[in-house]
């Protein structure tokens, strides 16, 4: 038998009332969903996948541009097609289809495989690849659908956010994004977030540097934020220093200047009007190459991420070429191999101490070893890329690690998860 008009009218009270309980700490959670799912969303990991694995992205671009003059308000196809447009460095294409895009939508959704047990909530912002964390591929394959909300920097924050089990802040540190991250802080100071906004917003390299200085086991040297100006008079510090563009990623504009001659000439070529400079700490091995580490740190316990050698300071792990040297390979495997009772045992100190100091559920840190066996953070970043993209055949080692870093991502949300639900049963 259906419910009398006065259990339904009980009902709605009931769920009303909870809604305005999660109103009131500002958790907002809508009673209805309206994403389409009718329309297919590939997204970054799918995307960027195909590319690295050697797939032609041509034929992919132009279905999404057929779909689009089929339908203009096919948000889906045009988001589609901004990730390529990124991936094929056509920045300006991707951010223009990106804004259509997010005129008809700002609401995206990548479902789960299978049952869903989980929905996370990412708050993004408008941007290219680096505006916020690639947290595709880390749920991807899992049991967690993910929901992407790009936010409007110019516009207070939803009064209903879209349902949800769990909040995540994706958007990733730099100047844009402040305000947005400010915004989201005010607006939420009492929600259960992972990576909550405030802290984010506290990866900024002079920030970081900071707040690393006298941490135990950490070597981090001083980082000034200089107006272009200011550094045409000369560098903060002593020669050697390393000067980059703010916000710059990937090593873009990064260059190492050796005197005053050289400062000038790098002003001539970049246009740029602030940048960090710091000094230059030579931490090259006593056997010759350099040696970058990418470790990730969630709920406070530290993974390997990757590691890669090199004959220059300079290292990305796509310069290093790990993919030409059976050697470098192989030491790369012993390195997240034995991670736990070896680097990871040398550094416990300084890894927790970063934890701790970041207050951040899970981020990633760039780092290589001093002179002096310390952990020589070279960057923070709760945006940095891990995946699972490399080829089996090549790197055998790194699927083993790479899920263990996804299953204790997937463990911690779960655990966030708990505790929001709780935070809404107290109130």
């Amino acid at each position: 038998m259906g419910e009398t008009k006065t259990e339904q009218q009980e009902s709605q009270t009931e769920d009303a009332h909870e809604w305005m309980k999660a109103r009131d700490m500002r958790y907002s959670i809508s009673m209805t969903d309206a994403y389409p799912p009718e329309r297919p969303f590939m997204g970054l990991a799918v995307l960027m996948s195909m590319a690295c694995a050697g797939v032609p992205l041509t034929d992919t671009a132009k279905s999404l541009m057929t779909r689009i003059a089929q339908d203009p308000a096919d948000a889906e196809a045009l988001l589609d097609l901004s990730i390529i447009s990124h991936l094929w460095f056509k920045h300006e294409l991707g951010l223009a289809s990106q804004a259509q895009a997010l005129k008809i939508r700002r609401h995206y959704r990548l479902p789960a495989k299978g049952e869903p047990a989980l929905r996370l909530l990412a708050l993004m912002h408008p941007g290219d690849l680096a505006a916020n964390a690639p947290l595709e591929f880390l749920v991807q394959g899992s049991d967690v659908t993910l929901d992407m909300l790009f936010l409007d920097p110019d516009a207070p924050l939803p009064d209903v956010l879209p349902e949800h089990d769990l909040i995540i802040v994706g958007i990733a540190e730099s100047v844009a994004a402040a305000g947005l991250l400010a915004k989201i802080a005010q607006s939420l100071p009492d929600t259960c977030i992972v990576n909550r906004a405030e802290y984010i917003a506290k990866l900024g390299r002079g920030s970081v540097s900071t707040m690393l200085q006298g941490l135990p086991g950490i070597d981090m040297p001083p980082t000034a934020c200089v107006p272009r100006a200011e550094l045409g008079q000369g560098a903060p510090f002593a020669y050697p220093v390393i000067v980059r563009p703010l916000d710059s990623h990937a090593g873009q504009g990064l260059e190492k200047i050796d005197d005053a001659t050289g400062l000038r000439a790098y002003l001539a070529q970049h246009g740029e009007a602030m940048f960090y400079v710091s000094p230059f700490i030579d931490y090259r091995n006593a056997d010759g190459p350099y040696r970058k580490y990418r470790i990730v740190i969630i709920d406070g316990h530290a993974y390997a991420g990757h590691m890669a050698l090199s004959g220059h300071w300079m290292i990305h792990y796509l310069n290093a070429h790990m993919s030409d040297s059976e050697a470098k390979r192989a030491e790369e495997a012993a390195f997240m191999e034995n991670f736990d009772d070896d680097f990871g045992k040398r550094h416990a100190m300084a890894l927790q101490a970063i934890a701790q100091a970041a207050q951040l559920d899970y981020l990633v840190i760039d780092c290589a070893e001093s002179p002096s066996g310390k952990l020589l953070v070279f960057e923070i970043d709760s945006a940095a890329v891990i995946h699972g993209m490399d080829p089996v055949d090549t790197f055998p080692y790194k699927q083993a690690q790479v899920q263990k870093i996804f299953a204790a991502f997937r463990a911690m949300l779960q655990s966030r998860m708990e505790k929001a639900r709780a935070m809404v049963e107290k109130h």
